[in-house]
């Protein structure tokens, strides 16, 4: 008995503990609603239903007991059941308890995990847009009819359980008779039976008529569309009149099954309901197929139409894709190039040559600083002011925790004295750094252990420690007796955490609790633990936005950002349903995956399928101490509204979002890959040619990633045809279906600050142009390629290709693609080399600068623009300056011919350094005379310029 009681309380503690923590985590965020919400819902939820279930079956099970007849029949059969009811006797109301019991909770546990929709229902908000079928508010379907469908199958499950229930029992007692002489069943069964099935119906007839509205949100295949949600032709005019026939029936049928009370007679009810059963088959079933063969088929075209219509409308309004601006464009320039072309190269677009998915085992050897810390497999891309004050592109990666590079690991090691990660690393986007040992490397602007800011820019200021990220899944217990390790100018220190993050573990029920909860007994008694002590844990970004707004979606990339001088993770979030009539559902998880995808950067859905989706908040959560602040983003969406309604306060408005944090906001990508997924049929609005799919797109398969996925969308500074200037762009191309030539090209304004944000902008090319594969292939098979990848297989390395950016130039396309070299003694991606195509020209070249000169037979005389990669300058027209510079570029070859040889010749190479080192000055010395600044990175020659692809080595 006292091993039964410790038991029992053991498995109530280990209970309490789980409720316990999340209540002081939930506090600890000052999102305690959240936590008292949701509970209070789910509990009022349980009781409820489980309370509705358990009296509706335990007064059915009463009442056949009641009515059971008072002498049983003597018959071989009642004479077995004798023995069941004896043995029943002395227990029948435990039994009775028993089963009551367990249908209300496992009813209650059912109903608890509906607390969504109950939220959404009595919590919703107008769309104040009606379906085209039944004029009905939207809300009808995404906040009604959910939970109708609950009460519905709920009632359904009662009436069913009941039946059952009840049947056993008229059995048992002598009610119902299966082999005894006479009749099958007294009348007081027949009645109560009968008033049940008569229920059952009724439910039935009313389930017919929730399925008239269901046929608006309807999934089905069409052959036209593939995936289709709401009604058709058959639909319109065969289903939705059966349900209502079927409706009347099924009523009917109801009624004869109640007037058993009176009549002590199955005729009628029986008769009912094989009507019900054959119309069923014959109206709902038979008669719109026959209407699908004989009217739609022969003319399916034209009849459809007008449905197709409404879901093109209804599909482009859920997916915020309705507003989209479409423009032809040629995509084919036939000039020959020259100087226009060639300026308009320079002011298009910023190009981006490092590549924030290649870059990152650079990042990692360069600026990891000690082995146990990390960066992400994918950097992230945002921006930075540069030296002149302008924005520029800028790669940028959090060095975060990585446990598995402790020199010792133990638990203290693990969870006391390793506790963050430190500093972020930013590098530009556009160019390589031209000083760099060995050339091809980033030019960071923001770098070191503690990270510092460099004269070309970087991040300002900032609190380095990063306590909270998206590699930080372990828990950590800071502020006690026990130190952690820290930075500073000198390099190592210790540290106490001095946030307020975390929940305290200064009184002994807060230690059983989470020794409980983590299964680590040492947090009870540990002497590491004490006065001050704090635990950190859920400490992704994603999973603590997710644990604090349940109800929201949340984007696969959270990207950091330096914000009022402290890290801040920005979270993307959104607010869906799959109850808008008439739009097309798309499976999250499919639509947002690309050749980048992985576990880090999958996006997190409370629902996979949905057919309406808004990027409603955007999210932060402070690297530091963890705090997490929900801003509304969309104040327009009737979900959101409804959510805020449900947990008033947990939203702040967009008015308080900071101008700092705005600068850094941008258009998300797994909300831009779903409305490019939608834009691949969906950019046509003619029903015929949609029916037709003659003008189907479909994503391209990355042409830089051998596995097949699609190519992931770009961000980068661009200006589309019909813009002005360059602004911040999330970018990505179309195929025709089944064919590789380039079908379209899409950009959106990714800029928080532009007017024009999520403007979504299209080229349907008109002409023949090659798409992505083809020109990887084009580049693939040009001779300098060939030539490149054969020399660096002779030293031990091998070609990684960056992302193959596209950009709209004066009717035509032009493709951009960074190279990278990887292995020999720097075994880590290298820019060497960058790929341009345009029209019919492919070249490659050392530089972009040298790439597009040599495409467009043009160099400019203006300076270059940013983004150029390192491209040469244009020639000076000091003839000083012009001798100087031949001089450097022979010594420079000079130099590289002395390595070439074999013994490679280090006094040749020496005296040629000195040589280049001589020219450059006597051309410095020359432009200052000729006014000009002095020392500019533009005058070096070409062998400082960013991935000259040259190898150089110091001396």
């Amino acid at each position: 008995m006292t091993l039964g009681v410790l038991a029992v309380l053991a498995m109530l503690f280990v209970m309490f503990a789980g409720f316990w923590t999340d209540w002081l985590w939930y506090r600890s965020l000052h999102y305690s609603s959240v936590f008292s919400t949701t509970l209070k819902t789910k509990i009022g939820l349980f009781f409820v239903f489980g309370v509705l279930m358990a009296t509706a079956v335990g007064i059915n099970i009463w009442l056949a007991h009641r009515l059971r007849p008072p002498l049983s029949a003597m018959s071989m059969e009642q004479q077995s059941l004798d023995r069941y009811r004896m043995g029943i006797a002395p227990f029948k109301k435990w039994v009775l308890l028993a089963v009551t019991a367990l249908v209300g909770l496992i009813a209650g546990a059912s109903a608890a995990g509906q607390w969504r929709i109950w939220l959404l229902w009595v919590n919703g908000v107008p769309f104040g847009q009606k379906d085209p079928q039944f004029h009905k508010d939207v809300a009808f379907y995404a906040f009604d009819l959910p939970w109708y469908r609950f009460l519905l199958s709920f009632g359904f499950a009662a009436t069913v359980l009941s039946l059952i229930a009840a049947a056993l029992v008229h059995y048992l007692y002598g009610g119902l008779r299966v082999t005894s002489p006479g009749a099958r069943a007294t009348a007081a069964a027949t009645g109560h039976l009968s008033v049940l099935l008569g229920v059952f119906v009724a439910l039935k007839a009313v389930a017919y008529w929730l399925d008239r509205y269901g046929l608006a949100v309807k999934s089905s295949d069409f052959k036209a569309t593939g995936n289709w949600t709401g009604l058709r032709y058959v639909d319109a005019n065969a289903y939705l009149p059966a349900k209502t026939i079927l409706f009347c029936i099924a009523a009917i049928c109801a009624v004869l099954f109640f007037a058993t009370l009176w009549r002590r007679t199955w005729q009628l009810p029986v008769i009912g309901f094989g009507l019900m059963v054959l119309s069923a088959i014959l109206i709902g079933g038979l008669y719109p197929a026959i209407v699908q063969k004989f009217q739609v088929q022969p003319n399916e075209q034209a009849k459809e139409a007008p449905y197709i219509q409404k879901n093109i409308e209804a599909t482009r309004q859920a997916y915020g894709i309705d507003d989209s601006k479409v423009a032809d464009y040629s995509g084919k320039n036939d000039s020959e190039g020259g100087e226009k072309l060639r300026k308009d190269a320079n002011s298009t677009a910023s190009y981006r040559l490092i590549d924030p998915s290649v870059i990152s085992p650079t990042f990692q050897q360069l600026q990891q600083e000690r082995k146990y810390y990390q960066f992400p497999s994918t950097l992230d891309v945002d921006r930075y002011k540069g030296a002149d004050g302008k924005d520029q592109d800028t790669v940028v990666g959090v060095r975060e925790l990585n446990l598995n590079g402790i020199p010792k690991r133990n638990w203290i090691n693990d969870h006391f004295t390793y506790t963050h990660g430190y500093g972020m690393v930013a590098a530009k986007g556009t160019t390589t750094d031209p000083n760099a040992d060995p050339a091809g490397s980033p030019d960071f602007t923001e770098s070191g252990l503690p990270t510092k800011s460099s004269s070309g820019g970087g991040v300002g200021t900032y609190r380095q420690q990063v306590y909270y990220g998206e590699k930080t899944d372990q828990y950590s217990i800071v502020g006690g007796p026990q130190k952690e390790l820290d930075y500073e100018k000198n390099g190592e220190k210790t540290t106490s955490y001095k946030g307020k993050s975390g929940v305290s573990l200064s009184n002994p029920v807060n230690r059983a609790a989470y020794a409980v909860a983590f299964g680590e007994p040492q947090i009870l008694y540990s002497g590491a633990i004490g006065d001050g002590s704090r635990i950190l844990y859920n400490r992704t970004p994603k999973e603590r936005v997710e644990k604090v707004a349940p109800w929201l979606t949340i984007d696969g990339d959270a990207y950091p950002a330096v914000v009022g001088g402290r890290i801040k993770w920005v979270v993307d979030a959104y607010t869906t349903t799959n109850g808008y009539p008439y739009a097309s559902r798309t499976t999250l998880g499919d639509s947002t995956a690309d050749s980048l995808s992985d576990g880090d950067r999958s996006v997190v859905a409370q629902q996979n399928k949905v057919n309406y989706i808004r990027n409603s908040v955007k999210a932060t959560v402070d690297a530091y101490d963890g705090t997490v602040k929900l801003y509304e983003w969309d104040t327009k969406d009737p979900v959101l509204k409804t959510w805020e309604k449900a947990f008033p306060g947990t939203v702040e408005p967009k008015e308080k979002i900071s101008q700092d944090l705005m600068e850094h906001l941008r258009y998300p990508q797994d909300l831009f890959k779903v409305q490019r997924e939608l834009l691949t049929r969906y950019h046509v609005t003619d029903p015929t040619q949609f029916y037709s799919g003659s003008d189907a797109w479909q994503v391209p398969e990355d042409p830089t990633h051998k596995e097949g996925n699609a190519v992931p969308p770009y961000y980068l500074s661009m200006k589309m045809p019909d813009q002005k200037g360059q602004t911040f762009s999330l970018t990505t191309t179309f195929t025709p279906n089944g064919r590789p030539n380039l079908g379209a090209f899409m950009s959106i304004d990714a800029d928080a600050n532009s007017k024009d944000y999520g403007t979504i902008r299209l080229l349907k090319v008109t002409s023949n142009v090659p798409g992505p594969q083809q020109v990887q292939s084009e580049l693939n098979g040009d001779p300098e390629v060939a030539e490149f990848v054969r020399n660096l297989r002779g030293t031990d390395s091998d070609i990684e290709y960056g992302n193959l950016l596209t950009v709209p130039l004066d009717d035509g396309f032009l493709y951009i693609e960074p190279v990278y070299a990887r292995g020999g003694s720097a075994n880590y991606p290298l820019l060497k080399k960058v790929g341009v195509s345009y029209g019919k020209e492919t070249v490659f070249k050392d530089t972009l600068g040298e790439a597009l000169d040599a495409v467009f037979g043009e160099s400019p005389e203006e300076q270059q623009p940013p983004g150029d990669g390192g491209q040469e300058p244009p020639s000076s027209a000091n003839p000083t300056v012009k001798e100087a510079l031949k001089d450097a570029q022979e010594a420079y070859q000079d130099g590289q011919d002395a390595l070439q040889k074999q013994p490679q010749d280090w006094e040749a190479y020496g005296r040629a350094q000195d040589d280049l080192k001589d020219a450059l000055n006597r051309a410095a010395k020359a432009e200052e005379k000729a006014g000009d600044k002095p020392g500019q990175k533009q005058n070096q020659p070409q062998s400082q310029s960013a991935g000259d692809g040259s190898g150089k080595k110091g001396g």
